[in-house]
């Protein structure tokens, strides 16, 4: 047994010597007032991700975060985890082209209510690395398919083919 156990640990050693471990994420403030009805909008995000690099083109992660809305006094509370695979297929001196392709589930409560959402996406995206240790990546559009539902409601499904220049998300990646 203490055999089995030591190569267990120099094995997980052995992969995490030469990994290349990405942490980073988003963060995001949204508000708005529509004059016309007098509604007031704050809407707040933030989903830290983690990743690992396989090699030069392919890398797993997980992106899980938690987004709060309040529309004048009405709020809601959402969870999302997207565990995701990305290839990288174009790489340039400091600039990266790549997609991102996962699955995604959220859970989102408002007024004591509840829904449940899982969805595909394919979402392309650039990475810019300032240096070895620090990257600004953004994704921009979605290609993908997911679907919604409350109790006793039917679902929802939404289908989003492009890129998309008002759905673009930026974060900063720590490489080590």
């Amino acid at each position: 047994m203490k055999k089995f156990l030591m190569t267990l640990v120099a094995i997980a050693m052995a992969t995490t010597m030469n990994a290349q471990w990405y942490v980073g994420g988003t963060v995001g403030y949204n508000y708005s007032k529509d004059k016309n009805t007098d509604i007031k909008t704050h809407a707040f995000m933030i989903v830290p991700e983690v990743g690992y690099n396989l090699n030069e083109n392919w890398a797993l992660g997980v992106k899980m975060g938690y987004g709060y809305t309040k529309v004048d006094d009405a709020k809601s509370n959402e969870f999302v985890v997207n565990p995701y695979a990305r290839y990288t297929f174009v790489k340039l001196d400091r600039v990266n082209l790549f997609v991102d392709g996962g699955f995604e589930y959220n859970y989102v409560k408002v007024a004591g209510e509840s829904a449940n959402g899982f969805g595909i996406s394919f979402k392309p995206g650039v990475a810019v690395n300032l240096n070895e240790k620090v990257s600004f990546v953004a994704h921009v559009g979605n290609f993908g398919w997911a679907s919604a539902k409350a109790k006793n409601a039917k679902s929802v499904q939404t289908v989003d083919l492009g890129l998309n220049l008002a759905a673009v998300d930026f974060g900063v990646y720590f490489n080590f």
